[in-house]
Order: structure tokens, then sequence, then C-alpha cells
């Protein structure tokens, strides 16, 4: 059950979208919205913002602007700003300008300073979808 929430509009302006606890989906999520997961996903998230719920599960890569982790994320993390809370589970690797991780949050994988790009993975990624997309 997604859905989108107008009439919450963060300041800058972009939507706000919401997967409840009952959502479970297969398949990658792209969006220019913010989105609020308390679901279950298994696939790529592409987004501007991410803020992830305690029960929620993402089995899949992660990569936006904002990240703020509360639950488990199976998967690589790019993003500006990545923010893990203490009730949070990583496990894969996290590229990131800047990084919060409170106490108690479990993390196995490595931690990459970015410096602003995207790591190695991502890049390859979206350069083959550039090629994919100029081919057709």
């Amino acid at each position: 059950m997604a859905k989108s929430n107008a009439g919450l509009r963060p300041s800058n302006g972009s939507t706000f979208s919401m997967l409840g606890a009952d959502t479970n989906i297969v398949g990658n999520i792209e969006a220019s919205a913010d989105l609020h997961i308390d679901g279950r996903i298994e696939g790529d998230i592409t987004c501007n913002a991410l803020v992830q719920g305690e029960a929620s599960e993402i089995v899949g890569a992660v990569k936006a602007e904002t990240v703020r982790i509360a639950g488990t994320v199976r998967g690589t993390i790019a993003a500006r700003e990545v923010v893990v809370l203490r009730t949070a589970k990583i496990d894969g690797d996290v590229a990131y300008d800047a990084l919060t991780i409170e106490q108690g949050a479990r993390l196995d994988g490595r931690l990459s300073p970015s410096g602003g790009h995207m790591p190695p993975a991502f890049g390859a990624a979206d350069e083959a979808q550039v090629a994919l997309e100029a081919a057709e």
C-alpha cells in the first residue's frame, strides 16, 4: 500500500511517499520524492531522501542524498548524509560524505567517505544504464 502525501511537503518542495508496515515489494524503486519505508523491500531504492522505520527490512542497494536507517538493510548504501540509528542493522558497505552512527547500531561492512562521489558499484550501474538507453 503506497501512498503519496501531497499535504506533507518538506521545505524544499519535494513530495513525500510512505510505504506502510504491511507493504512487501519485490522490485526496484525509483522516486524523486522523499520516502518513508516501514515495510519490506527486496530491490534497489533510488530517491532523494530515505527514512527507514525500525521494523523495516531492505534487501538491495540504497542510493539517496540523505538516508536515516533504523531497521535492517542488506546491501550497499550510498548517500551524502547517512544517519544510522541505534536500532539499525546493516550488512553491507556504506559510502557517505557525512556519517552519524548511534551507539548500539550494528554494521557489518566497509565505511567509505566518498567525497561527494558515488561508490564504483553505483557508478558502473549508472554508466551501464546510460549505455543501454543510448543504444535504444
